[in-house]
């Protein structure tokens, strides 16, 4: 269990839609939740966190293999302002080198036509959330 107890949520951020997942109070395992439009993403979420009683969001932060952070890294930190701007819970950056790739490696022949975008930027906040967590035991 990782303190404070409580449940977080997981967020990817794209410029078209931002994927959205949430863990047990516990924090042990992630879920997908939802995915909502880029526009008006931080008030979802701050809705989503209020709903769910989340005392931590979790939003990932893409870098390159190389470790450099670039234009998408640089967005992540613009909507971390954002969602600090409507939330009062903690925002914290995590590590989500590649989590796209691999939700799309995951889910390819399962989800087709336009689910599957959608689905896919969930499976990338389950694995920001989940990668999180997993370094927090």
């Amino acid at each position: 269990m990782i303190e404070p107890r409580g449940r977080r949520l997981g967020v990817d951020v794209g410029s078209v839609r931002v994927g959205v997942a949430l863990c047990d109070p516990d924090g042990l395992v992630a879920t997908p939740l939802e995915t909502v439009p880029r526009e008006g993403a931080a008030r979802r979420v701050a809705e989503l966190v209020a709903e769910h009683l989340a005392v931590e969001v979790v939003l990932g932060l893409p870098r390159t293999l190389a470790g450099r952070e670039g234009p998408a890294a640089e967005a992540a930190q613009a909507f971390r302002a954002e969602l600090e701007a409507v939330l009062t819970v903690p925002v914290v950056l995590h590590d989500e080198r590649l989590t796209t790739v691999v939700a799309t490696q995951q889910l390819r022949g399962r989800v087709k036509g336009r689910k599957q975008r959608a689905v896919i930027d969930q499976a990338a906040a389950v694995a920001i959330l989940q990668g999180y967590l997993d370094t927090r035991r």
